[in-house]
């Protein structure tokens, strides 16, 4: 079943997908193991889309049966999975409203295994500095799509390093470029959701090694 499982998942088949997660939990299966295939399938996803199979409603149809699939199976006893990867705070810059792109990041993360906090939309820095302060969380993630993003992008990477936080942070969007992640300072761009994850990735790895 579970390689039937992430393979739903992967070929975006929601219909099949409820159906293995109700029928693997009816037999006893643990919700934890049919979660870690529903996130093999999202890491298939992924790949998919780096490789143009899949584009950007793809992505959008995947994190919603992936956000069904998890809501279901972390409400049984037992559910909640093991200890995170690692834990990320993310959001939308402050005067700037846009989430597709940024609720893929975070559906992409948590199917990674990240224990993402999702600030929303339109977040100031001191919002951003205060969950960092909360969760302890080593990566920040800013999102923006229009240009008026880029100067409260720049003040949030200011505002965690005024705060001493030793993050890493990377942004977002469809207007950023490497020009504009030197302005606001921050570690890495991310040119699309994949991108996001391997950068978590390789921080968290490096983190966890100079430990």
């Amino acid at each position: 079943m579970a390689k039937e499982l992430t393979l739903a998942m992967a070929d975006l088949d929601e219909g099949k997908v409820q159906e293995l997660v109700q029928a693997g939990l009816a037999q006893g299966v643990n919700p934890t193991l049919l979660l870690d295939d529903c996130r093999e399938g999202i890491g298939l996803v992924g790949k998919r889309f780096e490789t143009g199979e899949y584009y950007l409603s793809d992505l959008i149809m995947a994190g919603e049966i992936f956000k069904t699939a998890a809501a279901t199976l972390i409400a049984q006893p037992g559910g909640a999975g093991g200890p995170a990867k690692g834990k990320v705070v993310i959001g939308t810059v402050k005067g700037d409203i846009h989430d597709i792109g940024k609720d893929i990041v975070v559906t992409m993360l948590r199917g990674a295994g990240y224990d993402v906090t999702d600030l929303g939309v339109d977040v100031p820095p001191a919002k951003f500095v205060q969950a960092v302060k909360e969760t302890g969380a080593p990566v920040v993630g800013l999102s923006g799509l229009l240009t008026i993003s880029f100067d409260p992008m720049k003040e949030t990477v200011a505002a965690l390093k005024a705060a001493g936080l030793p993050v890493k942070v990377m942004i977002g969007g469809g207007s950023l470029t490497e020009q504009v992640r030197e302005y606001v300072g921050a570690d890495a761009l991310g040119a699309d959701a994949q991108s996001a994850v391997a950068l978590a990735d390789g921080w968290i790895v490096a983190q966890e090694v100079a430990r």
